[in-house]
């Protein structure tokens, strides 16, 4: 009875991420089905690449045919903060090679976040795959049924493509809301606006390695102080 009991804890863990999820995975359906792609590249790029904002960005690095260390760099430094989730995740209480090599798959900013709020005691081997296992179902399937959606759409949505900023830009707010540190949004800002100028073509990566160094740089002069 114990499996049916944490798949049933783990529905109710993994409820309001749901919510979240779903909508989220239908506007990168309806997007990636308007980019001129088939409907089946959506459940393909969800399960090998399975990270929501990467996923927005594989759209446009795939059309526009981007080089593959390019492509390397971008994952990097996007999906880099996941080496510190993985400090933090009981992975230890996941039992099997196979189970352990799921969970370390399925290790997304999402299952992160329910499994941090938990009693790490609470959670057991069972109950830690199916969060991951929920939502991962989430996403997966939002994204096809989204795809679907957009090939059975006689006209396009307009906006779409603003999605994963709108996306980034409310996680934001949210973030500063929560810890009102004025001097890392400025240094963002500089940093879009030195990328602008120095590199407008690869504007994002070249922005995002100069933010990440000044972040180090503001870290180490912190400690320093």
């Amino acid at each position: 009875m114990r499996p049916r009991s944490d798949l049933t804890t783990a529905a109710r863990d993994t409820a309001a991420v749901g919510f979240g999820l779903v909508p989220l995975g239908l506007a990168f359906g309806l997007l990636l089905v308007q980019s001129g792609l088939p409907w089946w590249w959506a459940p393909i790029f969800s399960m090998t690449i399975y990270a929501g904002s990467l996923e927005f960005l594989a759209i446009g690095m795939l059309i526009a045919v981007t080089p593959l260390a390019s492509v390397a760099v971008a994952s990097l430094m996007v999906n880099f903060r996941h080496v510190f989730y993985g400090l933090s995740f009981p992975l230890h209480r996941v039992r099997g090679r196979a189970a352990k090599a799921y969970s370390m798959y399925a290790l997304t900013d999402e299952a992160y976040a329910v499994a941090a709020t938990k009693d790490p005691e609470s959670l057991s081997s069972s109950r830690i795959l199916w969060i991951q296992v929920l939502c991962q179902v989430y996403w997966v399937g939002g994204g096809i049924v989204g795809a679907l959606l957009g090939a059975a759409l006689p006209g396009e949505l307009q906006g779409l493509e603003f999605a994963l900023t709108a996306l980034f830009a409310v996680l934001a707010i949210d973030a500063f809301r929560v810890k009102r540190d004025i001097p890392t949004p400025v240094l963002a800002l500089l940093s879009a606006l030195a990328a602008l100028v120095l590199a407008r073509e690869q504007m994002l990566l070249v922005a995002m390695a100069i933010f990440t160094a000044a972040l180090l740089i503001r870290y180490w002069a912190t400690r320093r102080a």
